[in-house]
């Protein structure tokens, strides 16, 4: 396994266990590191804490102890924990850099990298994109914030090999020289303000993808998105657009009937298996990004006419007494939500709500006149009902928990609705991932069937 060779820091605090933290840390450890590990949450009894204390490890667990900083040269931080914990703040003042995991994984790899990032459509356009490599008989492998950990796969990669990251921007904010050689700016619009607190940093976070970049690399965006567009003019990598409105000469773009890379037409839309505008933007990115590596036209167009869909993301679950159930659980944000109900003509029954990050809901108003009915689970439950009954849904429930959320989706719904989970809200008040969200969802169908 490959070893961190070009690292120049010898004593390293990992904050954060978790999948990140425990393979960054087994990766400098096996590289000849210091390892200092702290988290709060894990116990002594955790096995985790006995593997990494027989590589050599110190072990810190139950709480944020500063003194855990003492005699550290750089943190590599979970994601997830935010920059104004104590701790943090106390070594932003000792001026101790803090990295993420991901920065490690751009310091291993050998190979091309293609990374992805936007406020939606993550998943979507890395696994479309790593679909297409494949098809073209080409090697990659997936990683990053869609499940696999970026230096675990990294270890493993030859250099003939690609990989193909999604990235998020709780990733992104924690880089240093970290840079792909394809990078996908898919779109940028307000989430995640309870971590970065201001929109300004949110978008310089995104912007970090391309921010290592030269003029050997590309980076792929979004021509109909103002803030994409002007956020990347200082790029210096060789700019490829997508664009649903307009045709662009040296990128990807659709008209009425087709999809194109420049000048050369790839397929018929009604031949596209996925469905929505919001998708076929991320076909567009996806399509630049497995050109741009190689990708044949025809293993294009043999994704595009069989790949219907990421798990939790427009998922079709199954079909019960003609109403149709779709798990859009990964929708955390209101764009998402927006993009999932623009997607279906028919009247939908939606399962909406969760962590409450003190924003309002009136943005989806406009979204929800094909709405028969609401049935409302979590924190925001009576924020989204406010919107609801201000926008005249006919129909106006509460639930508990997603069992009961589904029960009576189906009693609002008629032959031909389809019943939609699409929260617009992160899952953390009830569940612990989307994923677990979307799995009771689709267990409470199956449960209903």
């Amino acid at each position: 396994m490959k070893q961190l060779t070009n690292f120049p820091y010898r004593h390293v605090l990992v904050l954060g266990l978790a999948k990140s933290g425990t393979a960054a840390a087994r990766l400098l450890l096996e590289s000849g590191k210091h390892v200092r590990v702290n988290d709060r949450n894990a116990g002594d009894a955790d096995p985790l804490v006995d593997e990494l204390t027989s590589m050599g490890a110190e072990v810190v667990t139950g709480s944020h102890p500063l003194s855990v900083l003492d005699g550290m040269e750089i943190i590599v931080k979970n994601p997830g924990i935010p920059y104004d914990t104590p701790l943090l703040l106390e070594a932003s003042r000792r001026d101790i850099p803090i990295i993420t995991e991901i920065e490690l994984a751009g310091k291993l790899s050998e190979a091309a990298m293609i990374g992805i990032t936007g406020s939606n459509g993550k998943t979507t356009t890395t696994t479309l994109t790593t679909e297409m490599l494949k098809k073209s008989d080409q090697a990659v492998k997936i990683a990053g914030n869609i499940g696999y950990v970026a230096t675990e796969v990294a270890q493993s990669l030859k250099k003939d090999e690609k990989m193909v990251l999604e990235l998020s921007s709780f990733q992104l904010l924690g880089v240093q020289t970290f840079k792909p050689k394809i990078a996908v700016l898919l779109n940028i619009f307000q989430a995640h303000l309870d971590y970065h607190k201001t929109f300004e940093n949110y978008k310089n976070a995104k912007c970090n993808i391309f921010a290592n970049q030269t003029a050997d690399d590309y980076l792929i965006y979004n021509a109909d998105d103002p803030t994409v567009t002007e956020a990347v003019i200082s790029a210096k990598s060789v700019k490829i657009p997508f664009s649903l409105k307009q045709q662009v000469e040296n990128g990807a773009w659709a008209d009425k009937t087709s999809v194109y890379f420049k000048k050369e037409k790839l397929i018929d839309k009604e031949d596209i298996v996925l469905a929505g505008d919001h998708n076929l933007e991320n076909i567009l990115a996806a399509v630049c990004a497995a050109k741009l590596s190689g990708a044949t036209n025809q293993a294009i167009y043999n994704t595009l006419t069989t790949f219907s869909a990421v798990r939790h993301r427009l998922q079709f679950v199954e079909k019960i007494h003609d109403r149709v159930f779709y798990n859009d659980s990964k929708a955390t944000n209101m764009l998402a939500t927006q993009k999932a109900l623009l997607s279906f003509k028919q009247p939908v029954i939606l399962l909406a709500g969760g962590l409450d990050r003190g924003n309002e809901f009136d943005d989806l108003k406009p979204f929800l006149q094909n709405v028969r009915g609401i049935v409302l689970i979590g924190e925001t439950q009576d924020k989204l009902k406010r919107v609801a009954h201000e926008t005249g849904v006919p129909s106006i429930r509460k639930a508990g928990n997603m069992n009961e959320a589904v029960i009576q989706a189906y009693d609002l719904s008629e032959p031909d609705d389809v019943v939609l989970l699409s929260p617009a809200c992160a899952s953390w008040d009830q569940y612990r991932t989307f994923e677990e969200r979307g799995d009771m969802f689709i267990q409470a169908v199956h449960t209903l069937m």
